[in-house]
């Protein structure tokens, strides 16, 4: 049996090289398909296991990733990929909320860290330091441009992800057809990278990270620092908009309308990539942080519905602006219009809120546009205050 999900995981990984609209993609997906060597490691944090994993070279020399690993009692598991953003490293207490919500759940470093147990109180801010096999520090690489392909941070970071997954469905109270990824910030870049690498995950769920860096993003100073042709060539390498059209699995897009690093605009033209279903979950000034990031419960009933086949959030079916129509197997309570009237940067414009008349009978929205506004969308919010929102519009 084992053998032959193998081979099919083989086969899968085989077919989507060839559909990268820019050549085929700088891993050996074949290999990566293997679940790698383990080796055990100590910690002192509760109810995890920590270990290493053997990942691919850099600079000729093997490297190991550190992760968590966790899973509740049980058989054939829904299982779960973490992936950390800037600052970051593997969470034990991420691994654990979802084992909470009956995941088998791996969270691995891609930085060629290791953490120290989080202080009492202060489960997202751990100590890390880099390890003897240790990969690329993040996170972008920018400096790292003029290495090889295979010694960049983004290489060996989306490595990391598909090993960690490909680790997890070896393991035998794991469902090998039942796993998702989310990541947070840069893990949510690398969650839209490894979206279109690696088609045996179910769902994929970025929180804030999107694609299209070069043309609004934290990191533009980085690409100015970089120069045109150097620029580009990180970008054709490592943007997730190269790899987002071969993402066929449903996606949930978390994030908020001011983001710091990945704006409105880039995010649209990014979720409008992938050939999947989308789903999208704006709040407006959502925070950016790890624990904000991991909080959202859209991701879990996203999850659930998916790996669990429960009920799923509302799904809008129509959006011409002023109207929305949706579908839903839970009570829609509330729907709001939310707009800004500002020019300028995405990140420093005011969003305004207010409600939109919800007919809950025909299941849609229709919201009066205020004059002067610049862009807007609507959001609608069930009985367990979870949000899903329409695509934004701009004027």
């Amino acid at each position: 049996m084992k053998s032959a999900v193998h081979a099919g995981l083989i086969l899968a990984l085989l077919l989507v090289a060839p559909l990268l609209a820019h050549g085929a993609p700088p891993w050996d997906l074949v290999t990566l398909s293997q679940p790698p060597k383990v080796y055990e490691a100590p910690t002192q944090e509760t109810g995890v296991r920590a270990l290493y994993f053997e990942s691919v070279p850099w600079k000729g020399k093997p490297t190991r990733v550190f992760a968590y690993y966790g899973a509740p009692v049980g058989k054939k598991l829904p299982a779960m990929v973490l992936i950390h953003g800037g600052g970051g490293t593997a969470f034990a207490e991420w691994v654990r909320i979802w084992n909470k919500r009956g995941y088998a759940v791996i969270a691995m470093d891609t930085c060629g860290a290791v953490p120290d147990k989080a202080p009492e109180g202060k489960p997202w801010a751990p100590a890390k330091q880099h390890h003897e096999f240790g990969g690329p520090a993040g996170w972008g690489g920018f400096d790292q441009i003029d290495e090889p392909v295979t010694d960049q941070w983004s290489y060996h970071a989306v490595a990391a992800a598909v090993l960690a997954h490909s680790l997890i469905l070896s393991f035998p109270e794991v469902d090998p057809k039942r796993t998702g990824v989310t990541g947070i910030s840069w893990g949510g870049y690398l969650t839209d990278i490894v979206s279109g690498v690696d088609p045996r995950f179910r769902f994929a769920a970025p929180v804030y990270g999107c694609g299209f860096l070069g043309e609004d993003s934290a990191w533009l100073k980085n690409f100015a620092q970089l120069g045109t042709e150097r620029a580009q060539k990180w970008l054709s390498l490592w943007d997730p908009s190269v790899y987002l059209p071969n993402a066929k699995a449903p996606m949930l897009w978390v994030s908020g309308t001011n983001d710091f690093a990945y704006p409105f605009p880039s995010l649209q033209k990014s979720y409008r990539l992938p050939k999947g279903a989308r789903t999208l979950a704006i709040r407006v000034r959502m925070r950016h942080s790890h624990p904000d990031g991991a909080a959202p419960e859209e991701i879990r009933v996203f999850a659930d519905a998916i790996l669990r086949k429960d009920v799923p959030l509302p799904r809008i079916t129509r959006n011409t602006g002023d109207i929305v129509e949706y579908k839903s197997k839970r009570p829609v309570i509330k729907a709001e219009l939310n707009y800004t009237k500002d020019d300028g940067r995405w990140q420093e414009r005011k969003w305004e809120t207010i409600p939109a008349r919800l007919d809950t009978k025909s299941r849609r929205v229709a919201a009066d546009i205020p004059e002067g506004v610049k862009a807007w969308y609507i959001n609608l919010f069930d009985d367990s205050d979870r949000v899903v929102s329409s695509e934004h519009h701009t004027q």
